[in-house]
């Protein structure tokens, strides 16, 4: 394989064709997001709960969260004063339109966004020149997006995301999905149906082709889940004919990610069958390292003393514990408190790296 193309988004370049995926709460911030861009890449930083560490975070979450938007994109530009920097936006967050409207104003290049369909995105940020890329994972669901944005808005995605079933954190499939795919054993590098898979990606491909010829335009898109090395990169571009990659579990363990070390560490740590599939509160299955926490929900739902208010569908009265109060535990490096959401190559980490290192492997530099 020859040097990688830069990948284009509209009138964006990106010298090196590597989206770092979002993470929330507070593992992809303006540290990781700010290094990746600076690397050539894509930086992302996750609004999931993004103000955990303001001092009115408790009380008025949604306004902390609001307020660090910016702060977190300033920091994440300093660092890259001329790479692109975006924001990862869940669709399922409690009043989505006021943090898109926020990483709109704060200067964002991209806005990521999936854990459901953005179907009124482009309503939210029209008339700026944030670039607006929807996650899906099956051909139909690529569909309803582009459809409803044709529809509605007369126009198309400027990057699309085709998260597979290996990603880490919420999923956008089934039990029974997983199952069939192979990706809900404790050994899913072998269990894993990619042929399977691919054919889904090759299908999402074809939908995203018929919308740039109505538009006469080009749509890049990029595949994420399980992109973990330099093969993976290459499978998802030269077998595939994917644009680029995004790629999250790998950049974890590098010294510039915001999380803390002990979360770092669960991950060089963790064995194969320490990584496990979850029912999340939010309702989706969601892939994590087994801990205590885990087996502790598992057996026993965990006191609800308090509501963050972070997602529009939750009643805590019926979930078996605090999502947010879950992740943040995790984010300030209490890990037998926490939801250590991860990748299903995670067990695959051996050793601190750094940006710089990862993104010259992924694109074959070195």
């Amino acid at each position: 394989m020859n040097k990688d193309q830069p990948l284009v988004i509209g009138d964006l370049t990106v010298k090196r064709p590597v989206v770092q995926g979002g993470m929330g709460v507070g593992i992809s911030l303006s540290s990781l997001a700010g290094a990746v861009a600076k690397a050539g890449g894509v930086g992302i930083i996750s609004t999931a709960q993004i103000g955990f560490r303001e001092e009115d975070f408790v009380k008025h979450p949604q306004e902390a969260n609001l307020r660090a938007i910016g702060k977190e994109f300033r920091k994440a530009r300093e660092i890259s004063p001329d790479g692109v920097l975006g924001f990862n936006i869940m669709v399922a967050t409690r009043d989505y339109e006021l943090y898109v409207r926020e990483a709109v104003k704060a200067g964002a290049d991209i806005i990521i966004s999936g854990a459901g369909l953005p179907v009124d995105l482009p309503a939210y940020a029209k008339g700026s020149r944030t670039k607006l890329a929807p996650i899906v994972s099956s051909a139909k669901s690529a569909r309803v997006i582009c459809r409803l944005w044709d529809r509605k808005y007369k126009r198309v995605p400027d990057l699309v995301v085709i998260e597979g079933p290996l990603a880490g954190g919420h999923l956008g499939f089934s039990r029974e999905e997983l199952h069939q795919y192979g990706a809900d054993t404790e050994d899913v590098p072998a269990t894993y149906k990619r042929d399977l898979y691919d054919q889904e990606i090759r299908s999402i491909m074809a939908v995203v082709q018929e919308f740039e010829k109505k538009y006469s335009t080009k749509i890049p898109v990029v595949i994420a889940g399980g992109i973990y090395d330099r093969q993976d990169v290459i499978h998802a571009m030269d077998d595939l004919g994917a644009d680029g990659v995004q790629v999250a579990t790998r950049f974890v363990t590098t010294e510039e990610c915001d999380a803390p070390m002990a979360y770092k560490q669960a991950y060089i740590n963790a064995r194969k069958e320490d990584i496990v599939i979850t029912k999340s509160p939010v309702g989706m299955p969601g892939r994590a390292i087994k801990n205590p926490f885990l087996d502790q929900v598992t057996d026993q739902p965990a006191k609800i003393s308090w509501c963050y208010q972070c997602l529009e569908h939750c009643n805590p009265a019926n979930i078996p514990y605090c999502i947010t109060k879950a992740l943040v535990n995790a984010a300030i490096g209490n890990e037998d408190e926490a939801l250590l959401f991860c990748g299903s190559n995670a067990y695959r980490a051996e050793k601190i790296e750094t940006v710089p290192a990862v993104m010259a492997e992924l694109c074959g530099e070195n």
